[in-house]
Order: C-alpha cells, then sequence, then structure tokens
C-alpha cells in the first residue's frame, strides 16, 4: 500500500512538472514572436520599391541604383557592384550622388557623362560612364549608369581610320593633279610630257591599289570567312602567292624558294587565305635588297587543341626594329614612310594578315632583327585530312 502511494505521488508530481515545462514554453514562444528581429526592423526591399520595378531592373543592361531618402542603397544591380559603383551599401561616386540629392530636392532629371577610375588596374586607365538620376515615387532616386568606354575606344579608331584614309588618299591624288597641270605646261616638250605621264601612271596604281586594300581590309573585317569555308591545299595558295610576286621578284634579282612539308591543308576561305599570304611575299620582295632570297616554307606543329599548319616567309631584307615590332599590324604603320612610299605600300597589308588569321582562328607574329632580316609566320588550324579539297593548279617552279 506504501509503494502504490509513492507511485502515485511520483506521477503528481512529474505531470505537475510537464505542465510547468509547457507554460514556460508557450510564454517564451510569444515573447520571441512579440520580439522585433532584423528583418522585421528593415522593411521588405519589395514592400518599399513600386510594383514591377524590380523586375524591370533586373532586365536592364544598364548598372541600376535604386537610393531611399537616406542615401541608403535599397536596390544595385551586379553590374553597379562590377563597376565600383557600390560600396559598403552607399552609393561611392560623389558626384551621383550630389545629383541624386538635388533630384530628390526637386524632382528633376538630371543626365551627365563622367570618368571613372577603373578598380584593380593601378594604371591610370578610366571609364567612361554616362549617368542618369530620376525620381522614383515619393521618396526614392533612380540612377542609370551605362558604361561607355567600349564606344568611346570605337569612336576613337574609326576617327582615326577616317584621318587616315583621308590622308593616304589625299597624297596621290594631290600628286595626279600636279602632275596634268605640269602635262598641260610642257604640252610642247614631248619629253617631258612622257616624264610627266610615267609618274602620273605610278601615282594611279598607288591609288588603285590603296582602295583595293580599303576593300579587303573592310571586307575581311564585316564577313565571316568560316561561312564559305573548305579545306584549302597550302601547296595552292604557296604557288598563288609566288605567281603575284614573280615579276616584282625577277627585276630585283630576288630568289624565291618554296620548301617545307606538302599536301597540307587549312580550313577557311581561300580567297582571303591567299589575300593574307600573298601580302606576306610581296612585302618580304619588296623591302628586300637586290639579289638576295625570300624563303617561304609550311610545317605541321602539334598544339593542344589540334595541330596547326605553320607557313613562314623569310626575308634577307633590312629587318625591324625592335620598338616598331607590336606595331607594324597596325592599319597604315610604316617603320619608314618614306621607303613605304617608294615601294607602293599602303601600310594596310599587315592589317589585312592579322584581320584573316585571327577571323579564321589562327594568329600571325614576326620575328626579326635589325640587317638580317624578318620572319613572318601565320599559323592557322589544319583541316582534316578526311575532308575533300580542290585540286591544287600546276603551279610554275620558282627561279633559281
Amino acid at each position: 500500500m506504501d509503494v502504490n502511494a509513492a507511485v502515485a505521488a511520483a506521477a503528481a508530481i512529474a505531470g505537475l512538472c510537464t505542465g510547468v515545462i509547457a507554460m514556460l514554453a508557450f510564454r517564451w514562444s510569444e515573447r520571441d514572436q512579440a520580439r522585433p528581429t532584423r528583418s522585421s526592423m528593415r522593411p521588405d526591399i519589395n514592400a518599399i520599391l513600386p510594383p514591377g520595378v524590380d523586375t524591370v531592373l533586373s532586365v536592364l543592361r544598364s548598372s541600376a541604383v535604386v537610393l531611399d531618402e537616406g542615401d541608403a542603397v535599397v536596390k544595385a544591380s551586379s553590374a553597379a557592384y562590377a563597376l565600383g559603383l557600390v560600396r559598403g551599401g552607399k552609393l561611392a561616386v560623389e558626384p551621383m550622388l550630389h545629383m541624386a540629392r538635388e533630384t530628390r530636392r526637386d524632382g528633376e532629371i538630371r543626365q551627365v557623362e563622367l570618368d571613372l577610375p577603373r578598380r584593380g588596374t593601378g594604371r591610370g586607365e578610366a571609364l567612361a560612364v554616362s549617368a542618369r538620376v530620376a525620381p522614383l515615387g515619393s521618396r526614392l532616386v533612380l540612377l542609370l549608369v551605362e558604361d561607355l568606354t567600349e564606344a568611346r575606344r570605337i569612336e576613337a579608331v574609326r576617327r582615326d581610320f577616317v584621318a587616315n584614309v583621308s590622308h593616304e588618299l589625299k597624297t596621290p591624288v594631290g600628286a595626279i593633279s600636279l602632275l596634268s597641270e605640269a602635262v598641260m605646261d610642257a604640252a610642247d616638250d614631248p619629253e617631258a610630257v612622257s616624264r610627266f605621264a610615267g609618274r602620273m601612271q605610278i601615282e594611279s596604281t598607288r591609288l588603285i591599289n590603296l582602295v583595293q586594300e580599303l576593300i579587303d581590309l573592310s571586307r575581311v573585317q564585316n564577313d565571316d570567312p568560316l561561312e564559305d569555308a573548305e579545306p584549302v591545299r597550302v601547296d595552292t595558295l604557296v604557288a598563288e602567292a609566288v605567281d603575284r610576286c614573280r615579276q616584282a621578284a625577277t627585276s630585283k634579282q630576288i630568289t624565291m624558294a618554296v620548301g617545307g612539308t606538302s599536301d597540307l591543308r587549312v580550313w577557311g576561305n581561300r580567297g582571303q587565305l591567299a589575300a593574307a599570304l600573298g601580302n606576306l611575299v610581296e612585302n618580304a620582295v619588296n623591302y628586300s635588297p637586290a639579289r638576295t632570297r625570300v624563303g617561304i616554307a609550311a610545317r605541321r606543329v602539334t598544339a593542344p587543341g589540334g595541330d596547326l599548319i605553320e607557313i613562314a616567309v623569310t626575308d634577307q631584307g633590312i629587318g625591324i626594329p625592335e620598338k616598331d615590332r607590336e606595331r607594324i599590324f597596325e592599319r597604315f604603320y610604316r617603320v619608314d614612310p618614306a621607303r613605304s612610299r617608294a615601294t607602293g605600300g599602303t601600310g594596310l597589308g599587315l592589317a589585312i594578315v592579322k584581320h584573316v588569321a585571327a577571323s579564321h582562328g589562327g594568329e600571325v607574329s614576326v620575328w626579326s632583327s635589325e640587317g638580317q632580316g624578318s620572319t613572318f609566320t601565320l599559323r592557322l588550324p589544319e583541316a582534316a585530312a578526311s575532308a575533300p579539297a580542290p585540286a591544287a593548279p600546276s603551279a610554275h617552279p620558282p627561279p633559281a
């Protein structure tokens, strides 16, 4: 009987403890629900932004930043962080912050173009941006920033190109105009007329070559050469380049030697590849002294992404100074302008070679030593050996 009483007392005590614990847990739960949390102290972003604004900002290409009445960042796109506009939850560009405050005060839309320091370069490079600030509702301000750096660069390239073309065209056209006046003044002197007419032919040829190379450069920049790509035999390209320069080489007693591995194929546009290799061989002949040697050789090299075909054009010319080697592929750049004009160069040949190589997934490089000559190497992806290739036309043997 005493045992049963003890068991009943223990059960009563356990029930009482369970009830107390349940009551305490309920009280703690109510207190936690009433306590303000971090998220409840900060209003939800979607509740601050007008309906639909968050969705619109997410699809804009411009960098977007939304500021509240205290200049705190309510919403910012990833591009805004990438440009360094937002740091630590604040707008980090003081001119933009000043614009935002003025717009919040008077409600007027403002726009300005600024140059911002580029983050992480340490080289003084600047980002050109266009910033537009507008009110968003009654309390918010919207900042849209457009990166104009690439557009500015393209515009500068276009201006330089137009200026260079104008200058290059003006030279032969002006010469032809002066020579025509000289011919008229020397109408009674057959010898002078013949001399001036010969000069007019030279300037006319230079003008024709310049216009043609401008057309070629425009074509290789705008067209996709792989749309009409085919396997092209390297032997065919070499033979065409040699034939193109045979007369000039013969007149200077320059030996043109062809060697390397035969029966190689590259994949691409036959016309563009022929023009690129022809420009390299033509330059080698034009800038080589008389009674020297120009060599053209092709070989296969192994590369991680697949085998490449290297076509090397070597001359024994004057060479290229080290300071000019990085710029010789720029349009209209000449190492020696006077010599280039004497040889009929336009300054566009190597630019065309560079564009053709890049558009075919390859590259062009140069080795040169002053007084010893230069070697230009064109590297292009090899065409599959099983792919059908056009038959190579018979090539004249190079002169000894």
